[in-house]
């Protein structure tokens, strides 16, 4: 299965819009603003919640919790590298590791040593977009907010 998140780039907080290959809408994500340290919400399209993204402050490497409500279900930690980045995730549904080219355009994740799904960011977009692709249906929404924080890790954190 593939989605396409993209980032909406004229907004005051982090917003993303998600598609299936069909461009149907399947997910919307929004931040929050005035927060210390990024606070961003995975929406159904009926408006409930089904992850919660907070970054943590104050660490020497990006570090980004997952939430399904109050309960804690992932830590996304960038590791320290030279040339290619690379991300460790623990959660609930196991761990993985993430490794990404050297332009950090390109992501493969792994679980137990086993390819388990890509990431791929559009070379030419107005805000990033990327391409996810995950084997099981039921993993989408766990799995983008993943790419979010990734985003966010890699990306947002160099700007600030």
């Amino acid at each position: 299965m593939d989605l396409y998140i993209k980032q909406k780039i004229f907004s005051l907080r982090d917003k993303y819009s998600v598609c299936n290959e069909l461009g149907e809408p399947v997910y919307t994500v929004e931040g929050e603003l005035f927060t210390w340290g990024a606070k961003i919400h995975l929406y159904d399209l009926m408006g409930r919640e089904l992850y919660y993204i907070k970054q943590k402050v104050l660490t020497f490497l990006p570090e980004y919790e997952i939430f399904v409500g109050e309960q804690f279900c992932a830590r996304i930690k960038k590791e320290f590298s030279f040339f290619t980045p690379r991300l460790n995730v623990q959660s609930s549904y196991g761990d993985f590791e993430i490794e990404g080219g050297f332009m950090e355009m390109d992501f493969s994740i792994y679980h137990n040593g086993q390819a388990f799904g890509e990431i791929h960011k559009k070379w030419l977009s107005w805000g990033d977009t990327y391409c996810l692709t995950v084997a099981n249906p039921e993993d989408a929404a766990f799995f983008t907010s993943m790419v979010i924080a990734i985003d966010n890790c890699m990306h947002n954190e160099s700007n600030q």
